[in-house]
């Protein structure tokens, strides 16, 4: 197999841009991911409460190939040959005894590479981080974090009646956009669920929620009101928040940090990101964190006709500061990249003007039906805060703008109704 483009992974940025370049350069495009089906990562937090379904939600890639004139490889990318611009495709097996091969391993050929297969965690050296907690890095964490929530619910409330302590302890490391909207959709959740066959339970009661962040504020990077204003709100939900604490070792049902430790019967890891191991074995240049190595124009260094971009590309800005790891960022990247490679197909010469982040602000979700603490936009030094109404459909809006980039505009309008109607004769949460 040959694609004259290859992109390696399905996230925010590289589907857009398979999406955008397939609709301008039919057949010329090839997308290739380990998973059949696409969620927007920002709403996994949704996913794992309980108050989305991924069913619902998931974008099969081969229906998006389809439409917009790109095909699709499953599989995850194992290798690359630069020298005869290759890349291999691992096989795809059926998870039974048998393991029986689906799709064998393959190899495809390229004429241009992108690489965008976004981050994973980074646990620090944290003794029982990855053995005992859950990070939201796909579809498959949320649910398994939704169905573990599940189990524990049901055993607490059968428990309730010998014991009246029994409940649920659920923590959450790290204090970033991940922890925090996990922590306000949790609560929002833990009172639906107490409403649907869990009604020994009290949601602020028997639900206890803790955050732990070892800055000395949640939200260290967005501004000091944003943060002050998210704490208020989760204090209002009986989320308990500590900052300025480090976790030290995380067990199976506690999480320790300095001479405290914590009950916890289900542990969300959220404290940091890498790039993927494999990315170090590929012949490519990569920094420290490992992520690769590119130019201001997303090019890797020393490596022509091979890009990467998203949370995977260490790339400098203009500025000198390094791009950072948002979906507005991959968005952005998404686009430059596609006209570099326009200018490619219509023999035009390169951008001359490397790729500069702009930070049109953050928002960040308290749940389904309340307010949103946000900051909003900058321009030439001034920034505004929003919140309530306002910024929850702010924050719609960015669900939306990305469905539009792969779906089109009529498909998902169309689709925003149908998941309205679809909410209003069904259960506020998932509940099997």
């Amino acid at each position: 197999m040959h694609s004259k483009i290859v992109i390696v992974g399905g996230g925010a940025g590289g589907l857009e841009l398979a999406c955008k370049l397939g609709r301008k350069m039919p057949g010329a495009v090839m997308l290739v991911d380990s998973r059949l089906s696409h969620i927007w990562k920002p709403s996994l937090h949704e996913v794992a409460a309980g108050t989305l379904d991924v069913h619902q939600e998931g974008l099969s890639y081969q229906m998006l190939a389809h439409d917009n004139g790109f095909t699709f490889a499953y599989g995850p990318m194992l290798a690359l040959d630069h020298v005869q611009r290759t890349i291999t495709i691992g096989a795809i097996t059926v998870g039974d005894e048998r393991n029986e091969v689906v799709l064998p391993e393959r190899q495809v050929g390229f004429d241009s590479l992108v690489i965008a297969v976004g981050s994973t965690s980074n646990y620090f050296g944290v003794q029982g981080a990855a053995e005992h907690t859950i990070s939201l890095n796909a579809t498959e964490d949320a649910e398994r974090f939704r169905l573990t929530l599940l189990k524990l619910l049901t055993l607490a409330s059968l428990q309730k009646e010998h014991n009246v302590q029994a409940g649920v302890d659920v923590v959450i490391i790290g204090g970033g956009a991940t922890g925090v909207e996990l922590a306000a959709e949790l609560r929002e959740a833990s009172g639906v669920y107490a409403t649907y066959g869990f009604g020994q339970l009290k949601a602020e009661r028997d639900i206890r929620i803790t955050l732990l962040e070892g800055a000395p504020r949640i939200l260290a990077p967005l501004p000091e009101k944003v943060s002050s204003a998210a704490l208020d709100l989760l204090h209002q939900r009986a989320v308990t928040v500590v900052t300025n604490t480090r976790v030290t070792a995380i067990a199976a049902d506690s999480v320790t940090a300095g001479d405290i430790v914590y009950p916890a019967q289900l542990v969300v890891w959220a404290a940091g990101i890498k790039a993927p191991d494999f990315l170090k074995e590929l012949g490519l240049p990569t920094v420290k964190s490992g992520a690769l190595d590119v130019d201001q124009h997303l090019q890797v260094k020393g490596f022509p006709g091979i890009y990467a971009m998203g949370d995977c590309a260490a790339c400098i800005g203009p500025d000198g500061k390094a791009v950072p790891p948002r979906a507005q960022a991959a968005h952005q990247q998404a686009d430059y990249l596609l006209d570099t490679f326009l200018r490619q197909r219509d023999n035009k010469p390169p951008q001359a003007k490397p790729y500069e982040y702009k930070d049109y602000g953050s928002l960040v979700s308290f749940g389904q039906t309340t307010s949103v603490g946000s900051l909003m936009g900058s321009l030439k030094g001034l920034s505004w805060f929003v919140e309530g109404f306002v910024a929850r459909l702010m924050y719609v809006s960015l669900h939306l703008l990305h469905h539009k980039a792969v779906l089109g505009t009529v498909r998902t309008g169309v689709l925003a109704l149908a998941r309205f109607l679809i909410k209003r004769s069904t259960p506020l949460v998932k509940l099997h």
